[in-house]
């Protein structure tokens, strides 16, 4: 009965954007999914504060990188308030307790770890070390924007290859079960050619920006090694409670352009560690923009915090849930967004809260009246969640939703209302309540606050009626 999910822990060199929007939002379903079903849950995202990328960014800003760390890592903690993530746990690279533990973890890897020489690639894009097998030929040009740098110093290195094959089988066997089945056969793939021991520090000189490796004032743990290291550290490894009772992970929810990182390095450090692998990897797809991925260079990054001031929260979540697929790449334009919160939101939800409410309160004195049982099969809704279908288990509320919304046009109770039909007017408005109510209780993991006022309107045997509407109709944004 305990349930532990992550986030991964992005960057701090940038502005929040809608992609990682998504990624809280999708991880806070599974936490608040877990709470209903009465376990206990720790739910735990953070900021990756350190690296080159950081470093560079604070000195262009003439800043120190504590500074700049400081500054962004507020803007992400205030995107979890803006999202309504209900995280417990809020991490970050720099705090005292990660940098002591992340310490003792790559002592207790040492078995695994040797010194040696690194020439060849760094993406200082993606804080990455490429082999000359894997660099793209455009990017080893100096005129590139994105161009690599070369890179030849003495680093400590991880014997990843020695873990290919354990990794691999542990893959296959679900040990370590990857959602979809894409990504899973993505990495398959990669671990088939064989992985490569990897560079796992810098030198102080080049980055003085990172935590100092153990025994060797002059090098610093590469970023990402070290950031791997905060889903455990959190919890208080080695030896802390929560470790103790919440390791492995069931779900780490990720984007697909690290999943080297998490499903390959992650488990071999963990085998090195003599630790379980989480039990699941789900890994989302990205967000094009307008059909375009998001890039600074286009100027179409999209900051969250634009969508929610004009449409509010639980409209965020709804699209980025329902309307971006689950297990592929998807689109969002101001415009799709915007069908969707006045079509759906507003027209089919929020009509028939609105309908229903107005109906009780004319026609009944704001008495409900009893309320018959709901008889649904609500197992694939369920078997979604599971296997972080989100757009499908949307899918399945939203069905409720129309199934509504077609019984109270069939039954037209403003017609019944001026027969002699109260007792059937009673009975075809209790249905309508209790419809609702347990399309509330399925939203309660998707869109809580929505979940929260439609139980209020419709609790306690009456109705508290308010002209408000759920979801106000909205104009586009001026701005477009």
């Amino acid at each position: 009965m305990k349930y532990y999910v992550t986030t991964s822990i992005p960057y701090v060199n940038g502005e929040p954007h809608i992609g990682f929007g998504m990624e809280l939002v999708q991880a806070d379903v599974l936490a608040r999914y877990a709470r209903k079903q009465q376990k206990k849950v720790i739910f735990s995202t953070g900021t990756d504060d350190h690296g080159l990328k950081v470093a560079e960014k604070a000195a262009e800003l003439n800043i120190t990188p504590k500074e700049l760390t400081d500054q962004m890592s507020e803007r992400f903690k205030k995107l979890d308030k803006q999202l309504d993530i209900s995280a417990d746990r809020f991490i970050r690279t720099t705090d005292p307790e990660h940098e002591k533990r992340a310490q003792t973890i790559w002592e207790n890897l040492s078995k695994d770890i040797y010194k040696a020489k690194y020439t060849g690639w760094y993406d200082v894009r993606q804080e990455e070390f490429v082999t000359e097998a894997k660099a793209d030929p455009e990017r080893t040009k100096p005129e590139h924007p994105q161009a690599y740098r070369r890179v030849e110093e003495e680093n400590y290195f991880f014997k990843l290859s020695s873990y290919t094959d354990r990794v691999k089988q542990a893959i296959k066997n679900n040990k370590l079960k990857i959602v979809p089945s894409t990504r899973r056969n993505e990495i398959l793939s990669l671990l088939h050619e064989g992985l490569d021991d990897i560079s796992i520090s810098r030198p102080k000189d080049k980055l003085a920006w990172g935590i100092a490796v153990p025994g060797d004032d002059s090098q610093v743990m590469y970023v990402w090694f070290e950031a791997l290291m905060n889903y455990i550290t959190v919890l208080g490894f080695p030896d802390g409670s929560d470790f103790k009772e919440f390791w492995p992970a069931d779900v780490q929810v990720i984007g697909k352009d690290i999943i080297r990182f998490h499903a390959a390095i992650w488990p071999a450090m963990l085998m090195s560690l003599d630790l379980p692998l989480p039990k699941m990897l789900y890994v989302h797809g990205f967000i094009n923009v307008d059909g375009q991925k998001m890039s600074k260079s286009i100027g179409n990054v999209t900051p969250p915090s634009e969508i929610v001031k004009h449409y509010g929260t639980d409209a965020f979540r709804y699209f980025f849930l329902r309307h971006i697929p689950s297990y592929d790449d998807g689109d969002y334009s101001i415009e799709t967004f915007h069908a969707a919160y006045n079509n759906e939101l507003a027209n089919q939800l929020g009509n028939a809260v609105q309908r229903t409410a107005a109906m009780i309160h004319q026609y009944q004195d704001d008495k409900i009246g009893v309320l018959p049982k709901t008889d649904v099969d609500l197992s694939a809704y369920h078997k979604a969640l599971e296997v972080c279908q989100f757009d499908r288990a949307m899918d399945e509320i939203w069905q409720q939703v129309k199934l509504l919304n077609q019984y109270i046009d069939d039954n037209k109770p403003w017609v019944m209302a001026k027969t002699d039909g109260k007792d059937q007017l009673r009975g075809i408005l209790a249905q309508q309540v209790s419809s609702l109510l347990l399309i509330a209780d399925l939203l309660e993991p998707f869109l809580p606050s929505t979940s929260k006022k439609i139980s209020q309107i419709f609790s306690d045997g009456a109705v508290k009626f308010s002209d408000e509407t759920l979801f106000p109709r909205k104009e586009l944004p001026s701005a477009t």
